[in-house]
């Protein structure tokens, strides 16, 4: 009675009970299995990645992001201000309004609100100070190179200048109220750019009469070209300036478009 009660208690049959059990002795037999399912074993099991191409992923992003962006932006931000006089095709460094200032900020705005750049991405107090200031030098190249966008694609005085300073103004302040996704950001601003580059390097500078010796001898030549150049009060540059900003157009775009929302893990 102790023994079944034991039995019962710890739920383990006896030792003689155990001995008495029979095996079966057979033969093991493979199924054969079906290859779609060994397919779609295959594609359901994904294999980690290695340390060594995580820390080479890593490292790339990091040339991307601490490297070849800064340079793009920086490269726009020192094109930006340089045209080529019409007469003996000399270097010229313009300086940038202070609305180009005004409106890179604004535009700074718009890529954070539109998620294109999340702050929290690329300022944390978990992050070390030397990504911070990393961080921050990156944005700046940025706002560098956007200060300069403007200043390449803006007619540089005259009636021309205000035009397109308050189209580009109101194009801005419109979209600081519009819901944004970043990629929609960015195929807004490529239109409004590709606009006013058109406007201003392929129609005003078509509008733009050349340099004469004489101001008769360039009226009775070109009388419409040398009567808007007065009227609209345009400046004379050689046409090797349009190809250096369109190049300088598609750089900044570039940058853009390589622009992580985040910075790169560590």
């Amino acid at each position: 009675m102790e023994d079944k009660k034991q039995e019962i208690i710890t739920g383990r049959p006896d030792e003689a009970e155990i001995k008495d059990l029979s095996f079966v002795d057979g033969e093991l037999l493979e199924i054969p299995v079906s290859e779609e399912i060994k397919v779609k074993d295959k594609r359901q099991i994904s294999l980690p990645k290695t340390e060594e191409q995580t820390f080479t992923t890593r490292k790339q992003k990091s040339y991307l992001q601490y490297v070849f962006l800064p340079l793009i932006f920086l490269t726009v931000a020192l094109l930006g201000g340089l045209r080529l006089d019409a007469a003996d095709g000399s270097l010229i460094f313009l300086k940038p309004p202070l609305v180009c200032l005004i409106f890179a900020v604004i535009l700074l705005v718009l890529f954070f609100r539109s998620g294109l750049l999340r702050l929290e991405g690329w300022f944390a107090e978990t992050f070390s100070t030397l990504k911070n200031v990393a961080n921050g030098t990156v944005l700046l190249a940025l706002f560098f190179a956007s200060t300069q966008i403007f200043n390449s694609l803006l007619p540089e005085r005259g009636l021309p200048f205000w035009v397109f300073a308050f189209c580009f103004f109101w194009t801005l302040w419109n979209n600081l109220f519009v819901e944004f996704q970043g990629k929609r950001l960015l195929q807004s601003l490529g239109s409004v750019f590709a606009l006013a580059f058109v406007s201003k390097y392929l129609i005003l500078a078509y509008l733009t009469a050349p340099i004469s010796e004489s101001w008769w001898r360039g009226i009775l030549e070109n009388p419409a070209q040398e009567f808007f150049t007065i009227l609209f009060d345009l400046p004379r540059f050689s046409a090797g300036t349009g190809y250096i900003q369109f190049f300088t157009v598609i750089f900044y775009l570039l940058g853009l478009f390589l622009l992580p929302p985040v910075s790169v893990k560590q």
